[in-house]
């Protein structure tokens, strides 16, 4: 749970056509709603650090299928970003809200900026951290990406996932993995997502998320669904982020009147360490307003 730093937050599970999304809800239950949507290989304890500074919303943030707490896609099914609009409109059916904001970081950003334009009736502002749309590809890497995503399908069906002594080394692991992290955020991420396996643990998270997309979105459809995201949006971008993030993202949101863009101090993961007061401050009067 939370300690002294980070106020109480409350679990809770979502019933999605019969699939269980778990989440924790935090700040004011009558407050503006936004729903929160973690990273890549994240969970929903990516929002600890900012949670506390935004008390006045109605926020909740989820385990994405196959992630955290929450269920696994079945076997054959495949994680893309637009998979997950269902379930992000599911969560805010689930949760009665009819028009809501999405605070998200990475894939979740991603995600979050799909579903706005998909369904931008919904949608009211998205408050966005290193990450927008996906990088396109081009027609002639379609058939490359098809057979790509079909071997790692296969190579992950068959892998078994690494047991870990005691929770300080996995999350060691995690903390030098992909993206390096802070030991705070590390170990938050870990305890919600580990699962316990005889004496060890073992990560929670669905192998076949490490498998690439069978399909990818091309440059007019990548640019089709920025232009159907009509709602404001805010991006918060990480100095020493991703490589080469703020060089790919930056001429696109220029181009987007809609988009407010600031860079913060941090890397991939800044708003779990040192810029998360700061840029829920600038989320939290965005947010908040009424329309």
């Amino acid at each position: 749970m939370s300690d002294s730093l980070h106020p109480v937050f409350r679990d809770i599970t979502l019933d999605i056509q019969g699939n269980t999304i778990a989440a924790r809800q935090w700040g004011n239950p009558d407050g503006v709603p936004v729903l929160a949507l973690h990273g890549w290989l994240d969970n929903c304890a990516s929002f600890d650090a900012m949670a506390p500074f935004l008390s006045e919303l109605n926020l909740v943030a989820v385990d994405l299928a196959g992630h955290g707490q929450s269920y696994h896609r079945h076997r054959d099914a495949n994680y893309t970003v637009w998979t997950e609009i269902e379930d992000v409109l599911g969560m805010a059916d689930a949760l009665g809200w009819e028009k809501f904001s999405m605070l998200a970081h990475s894939r979740g950003a991603v995600i979050a900026t799909i579903a706005a334009a998909t369904f931008p009736e919904r949608v009211k502002r998205l408050a966005l951290i290193d990450g927008l749309v996906p990088p396109p590809t081009t027609d002639a890497e379609a058939p490359e990406t098809l057979r790509k995503g079909i071997e790692q399908r296969a190579r992950y069906h068959a892998r078994k996932s690494k047991v870990f002594d005691s929770l300080e080394v996995a999350t060691a692991a995690r903390k030098n993995g992909l993206f390096k992290l802070s030991d705070d955020a590390a170990r938050r991420l870990v305890e919600r997502g580990v699962r316990r396996v005889g004496d060890g643990f073992t990560w929670s998270n669905d192998p076949q998320l490490l498998a690439s997309s069978l399909a990818k979105l091309n440059e007019g459809q990548v640019q089709a669904f920025l232009d159907r995201a009509v709602m404001p949006i805010r991006l918060a971008l990480g100095k020493d982020g991703i490589q080469g993030m703020i060089e790919r993202i930056r001429p696109v949101a220029e181009q987007h009147p809609g988009i407010e863009l600031r860079e913060f101090p941090g890397g991939h993961h800044l708003h779990m360490e040192e810029s998360a007061e700061a840029i829920a401050h600038w989320f939290l009067p965005y947010l908040s307003e009424a329309e």
